[in-house]
């Protein structure tokens, strides 16, 4: 029945198609008006979803900042820092969270006693003035050891200066030849005069035979009126110019007839080492 098919409503399926169109330069497949209005609605459909998904980041990240802030956790009975520190997920462990909480737990980490208040994420406690002070001590700087080297050395220059060694005691000789002929060498060496022990008594003996109080009454001396006297024979005028000081004004003294003597000796012979005779 044609007739009636032609009052029949056309089948939605025909809007789903491309619409032909016959132009100049042929067959033109146009876009269906349903598909191009479905296209439209996209960019409200997409604005939505962004308001929607929006509110949700904000709140993600504001809970990331929560989570990142230190949290409070009370201890209770059971508990221990290993199993805290897991259940917070502490990076370091049970020791990072007892290096923050130090002070509250105490030296035994083992022990925490129920209704301590521990913080999660707190920094290590700074050590205290007392420890500072003994790691300073235990690793002085350059500064610090510079300085007490310093002090040191004016502690050592200001200190008392130690007492001066004991005088030696002065040296002793007997009152015989050989006593004197010591003595006079000492005197001798204190101002520079040449001689030797041996050299003084081989003139000795041969000019007095070791009196002290010998004088000679015969020679051409004693005509003069000057004799020789002492231990070597010396005359008056020349024990007086070549007289040593320190020694006895009187030529008839051991010591001083010796040096005064050994004394010309050395002006005129070099020393009395030289002189084998008469002088």
């Amino acid at each position: 029945m044609p007739a009636q098919g032609k009052h029949r409503r056309p089948k939605s399926v025909s809007l789903g198609r491309g619409i032909a169109a016959v132009t100049t330069g042929g067959a033109v497949l146009a876009l269906p008006v349903l598909g191009a209005t479905t296209a439209s609605a996209a960019p409200a459909h997409s604005v939505a979803a962004e308001k929607a998904v929006a509110p949700v980041s904000v709140t993600a990240q504001a809970n990331s900042v929560t989570k990142a802030a230190p949290a409070k956790h009370s201890v209770v009975s059971g508990e221990t820092l290993s199993k805290i520190a897991r259940e917070y997920s502490v990076s370091g462990g049970w020791k990072k969270l007892y290096e923050g909480n130090r002070k509250a737990v105490g030296e035994n980490p083992n022990l925490i006693h129920p209704g301590i208040t521990l913080t999660i994420g707190a920094k290590a406690a700074a050590p205290s003035d007392a420890k500072a002070g003994k790691a300073a001590k235990a690793t002085p700087t350059a500064e610090r050891t510079a300085t007490a080297e310093r002090a040191d050395r004016s502690e050592r220059t200001t200190a008392a200066p130690a007492a001066a060694p004991a005088a030696a005691a002065p040296a002793t000789y007997t009152n015989d030849l050989d006593g004197w002929i010591k003595e006079s060498l000492a005197v001798m060496a204190q101002h520079g005069i040449p001689g030797s022990y041996e050299g003084i008594h081989r003139n000795i003996i041969r000019e007095s035979s070791g009196n002290p109080n010998a004088i000679n009454n015969w020679d051409s001396n004693a005509v003069k009126g000057t004799p020789s006297k002492g231990l070597l024979q010396v005359i008056d005028p020349t024990f007086q110019a070549y007289h040593v000081p320190g020694t006895s004004t009187d030529s008839y003294d051991p010591v001083a007839n010796i040096t005064a003597a050994c004394n010309y000796a050395a002006d005129r012979y070099g020393s009395i080492d030289n002189v084998f005779g008469a002088y």
